[in-house]
């Protein structure tokens, strides 16, 4: 079966370089996990008016306010499908921020292929409150690129689309590095208005085990169906 990101590629996929293409292409028959470990070099967020932001964020496991060097983190990758029946690959994200006033921090995301919005959707969060439209590429490099777009915030009944000046535009590119044979990541969060929000940059090995069911402790804790 081919991945959401093949889906959302085409034949553009084929451009991706060979690693990018294997860590893209998990799907919920592949029976595989991409489990990455390594060191963000730097992790930093914006000017302190943007604090709070990120504070809120940490609460549902979506940004968080350290910052610093030399992070231990790890890339917890599964593919299967939800309870409504759509491929989804997790994006687990932790960082050993130790020393710091929280000694772990999570950013969780959950991507899925929207037939409905002909892109990838990637629920932020633990409860998936965010749904952010994913415009995704192939960078210079062979890396993949993604470029988010417009919000939704969805809690109960209550469903709107989530205003820019509150918040963030995310530019990600992730590549394979032949020199170091490791894979290599950059994320920058910026709002149009308030400038630079938070962000990040390091490199990573990948393990890939075999597996049959996502650990319970990564999946969210509700689904959301609208996209």
């Amino acid at each position: 079966m081919p991945s959401i990101y093949e889906h959302a590629l085409g034949e553009d996929f084929k451009r991706l370089h060979p690693m990018i293409q294997r860590r893209f292409s998990l799907s919920s028959e592949s029976g595989i996990a991409a489990i990455g470990r390594g060191v963000m070099e730097v992790v930093w967020h914006g000017a302190m008016y943007t604090l709070p932001f990120l504070y809120v964020g940490a609460w549902r496991s979506i940004m968080f306010p350290e910052q610093g060097r030399n992070i231990p983190f790890s890339i917890r990758n599964f593919a299967y499908r939800d309870a409504l029946g759509r491929e989804t690959v997790t994006w687990i994200r932790t960082f050993d921020t130790v020393g710091r006033s929280a000694s772990q921090r999570r950013f969780d995301a959950y991507m899925i292929y929207s037939h409905q919005r002909s892109r990838i959707v990637d629920y932020l969060g633990t409860h998936q409150h965010l749904a952010v439209d994913i415009d995704i590429s192939v960078a210079d490099n062979g890396g993949i690129a993604l470029r988010s777009g417009e919000q939704r915030f969805y809690e109960g009944l209550l469903g709107f689309r989530f205003p820019q000046l509150f918040s963030g535009i995310a530019e990600v590119c992730e590549w394979f590095d032949e020199s170091s044979g490791r894979f290599r990541i950059e994320v920058n969060v910026k709002n149009r208005t308030w400038g630079p929000l938070f962000g990040y940059r390091g490199s990573f090995d990948v393990e890939w085990l075999p597996t049959r069911d996502v650990p319970s402790e990564l999946l969210p804790k509700r689904v959301e169906s609208r996209e």
